[in-house]
């Protein structure tokens, strides 16, 4: 059960990764993605896939986890990274969007980190009392 735990923060890591490179990379390559054929990923659709993916992700993991380490850490940050990108997307206010929403997806990708190490301490003193 605690490999799935694991691989659940591994996949969030990932996501939120390539969530946070796409939007700080997009503006920047967003003329190249056409010669490429790579210009669905600077859709709108891509994007709130990527958030999507990470919300998703980021609940069912630290939801999960949480129940056997219970620290409130991981989950924090998980709100801080998504406020970040809510704010980068919503504000209106067009120069913190590049800085904002790549943040926001580090920050998640912090949430997981932190709840793995978390899981781990709790699989070791779990062993260490038996």
């Amino acid at each position: 059960m605690n490999i799935l735990k694991f691989n659940l923060d591994k996949i969030g890591i990932s996501a939120s990764l390539l969530c946070a490179i796409h939007c700080a990379a997009l503006p920047f390559i967003m003329t190249l993605l056409p010669l490429w054929g790579l210009s669905f990923i600077a859709n709108d659709w891509v994007e709130i896939g990527m958030i999507g993916l990470s919300l998703i992700l980021g609940i069912w993991s630290l939801g999960k986890s949480f129940k056997l380490h219970k620290r409130t850490t991981p989950v924090i940050f998980l709100i801080l990274g998504f406020g970040s990108i809510a704010i980068g997307h919503f504000s209106g206010l067009e120069v913190l969007e590049p800085i904002l929403i790549p943040l926001g997806g580090l920050i998640i990708a912090f949430s997981h980190l932190i709840n793995l190490k978390y899981l781990k301490k709790c699989r070791v003193n779990h062993i260490h009392q038996h």
